[in-house]
């Protein structure tokens, strides 16, 4: 039975990477071919707002599954998996970063109210758990680093507030989504594809994410 799991969770970690390289491609597809580019300078602010969509869901959400998964896909010694981890992490707390910059630039460029949707609540929620919880578990993990008992006791509430704040990143990128969508008056068109494409495979991206997570290491 152990050994069924272990097969199961190797080929979950690979359909997420699957996942993660099919998300990348609709997102640039569309930000690229349909929506005018990006640019963090531009006098156009939709170039600038498009940013914030490619910076959340490849650099926040997709990077961010990956870190979560390094402790079953990565085969490596315990040590060094952590820094992966840490390291991977890092780049997808830069890039929420740097996505709520942009989506304030260009909002205040088109002279655009903020902070006044779901979406905009559930994402400054997400980015502000995000780094508190990376800066504690680095304190506690990684550099000074807590006694080994304190560490253990607060392993599962590390696990546990990890995986809130991941699907806290998911569903507020589909809100995100929905309404862009809307906002955009997509009906069916190639483009309203590309978007429902993202959301769903978005869906199935935290699905395996969760699935790595709750599997026994596989090596």
């Amino acid at each position: 039975m152990p050994r069924g799991f272990q097969v199961q969770a190797t080929s979950i970690t690979i359909f997420a990477h699957l996942l993660f390289i099919a998300i990348t491609t609709l997102v640039l597809v569309w930000l690229l071919h349909f929506r005018e580019g990006v640019a963090f300078k531009s006098s156009n602010p939709i170039k600038i707002f498009n940013l914030h969509p490619l910076l959340m869901v490849i650099g926040f959400i997709l990077v961010g599954g990956e870190a979560i998964m390094t402790y079953k896909s990565v085969p490596a010694k315990r040590r060094s998996v952590k820094v992966v981890h840490l390291l991977l992490h890092l780049i997808a707390l830069v890039a929420g970063v740097l996505g709520i910059i942009a989506v304030f630039k260009s909002k205040k460029q088109a002279g655009l109210a903020d902070m006044y949707t779901l979406h905009s609540w559930l994402g400054m929620s997400t980015i502000c758990l995000f780094g508190l919880q990376y800066i504690f578990a680095f304190f506690a993990y990684f550099f000074p680093g807590a006694e080994m008992s304190t560490r253990a006791t607060l392993l599962p509430w590390h696990r546990f507030m990890g995986m809130v704040i991941f699907l806290l990143a998911v569903g507020t990128a589909e809100t995100g989504l929905v309404e862009y969508f809307q906002f955009l008056g997509l009906f069916r068109s190639q483009e309203a594809l590309m978007v429902n494409s993202t959301g769903f495979l978005l869906f199935l991206f935290v699905v395996f994410v969760s699935l790595s997570v709750i599997l026994p290491r596989n090596y």
